[in-house]
């Protein structure tokens, strides 16, 4: 029975220590939400059937290492239409298995429009029906999600030595509203916060920030699905066509069938190993190697 304990507890360390900590990214009210008044929540009863985190104003990194640390670091934006995040399939579970490959992740909450209720995912399709609304209260909230973005790498860099990372190998991965965040970031940042590689998933390119390609733009990674709801799959192609005319490195993979919002979830389509893909990418770029 001793031994059974001592192997459940060795379990559990193992588990609690892989989600190491979970750090603010500001020391403050975040600037530009200062007066926001909502509290973060969580929702496991939604239309998504998942668990969802709503009502963001204080933007935290939830870190986690591996055993074995390559110097690869990605930040992880889940998606959400910036009303929730997809917590799990599109942010925790991809780092649990870039994990494997060696990669330390931060998964990013980042600020999202407030919610009224306590099922945003509700709330979320009554907007759809009102587009110009929906437009209005959510470009705000874009700005303000890519600054926490920006700030993700930031730190990321910054502390790096910290997590036996290398400061020229830290990218950033985004799904849908994550995947708007990540190649918002791929287009505006600094020396400082410059991502060494960018990864949007079946991302909303009309609402990315973006006034053209940087010199110095990094590889990028795109991906999305030919039959996804949103009609979002041509969005993917949009991108790659902007970084290829500006010359710059960029793999673009479309299934023919995975929908959107498939993330990590299983679904016994071709997309489900999406993620060994970006594995292949990642081990071509040099990022999976100590």
């Amino acid at each position: 029975m001793k031994k059974l304990l001592a192997s459940a507890l060795f379990i559990l360390s193992m588990q609690v220590s892989a989600q190491e900590k979970v750090i603010r990214l500001y020391d403050g009210p975040a600037p530009g939400s200062e007066h926001w008044k909502q509290k973060e929540k969580e929702n496991n009863k939604n239309l998504w059937n998942t668990r969802i985190v709503y009502n963001v104003a204080d933007p935290t990194l939830t870190v986690f290492r591996p055993t074995d640390p390559n110097g690869t670091a990605v930040v992880i934006c889940p998606g959400g239409g910036f009303q929730a995040l997809s917590i799990d399939s599109e942010g925790f579970d991809v780092a649990k298995w870039l994990n494997q490959k060696g990669v330390t992740c931060f998964v990013l909450k980042y600020r999202l429009v407030e919610s009224k209720t306590d099922d945003p995912t509700r709330e979320l399709a009554s907007r759809r029906e009102n587009p110009k609304q929906r437009e209005a209260e959510t470009l705000p909230v874009i700005r303000l999600a890519m600054a926490d973005g920006l700030k993700a790498l930031e730190y990321v860099r910054k502390h790096a030595s910290e997590y036996s990372i290398r400061p020229d190998r830290i990218g950033i991965i985004g799904f849908s509203a994550g995947g708007t965040v990540t190649a918002s970031v791929a287009y505006n940042y600094t020396p400082e916060t410059r991502p060494d590689f960018a990864a949007p998933v079946y991302l909303q390119y009309d609402w990315v920030i973006r006034n053209g390609v940087p010199a110095d733009a990094p590889p990028m990674f795109l991906l999305a699905a030919s039959d996804d709801q949103l009609g979002l799959g041509p969005h993917s192609v949009r991108l790659y066509n902007d970084w290829i005319a500006a010359k710059k490195p960029a793999e673009l993979h479309l299934y023919s069938k995975g929908g959107h919002g498939f993330g990590m979830r299983v679904q016994h389509l071709p997309s489900d190993r999406w993620i060994e893909r970006f594995a292949d990418w990642l081990d071509v770029q040099g990022l999976l190697k100590k």
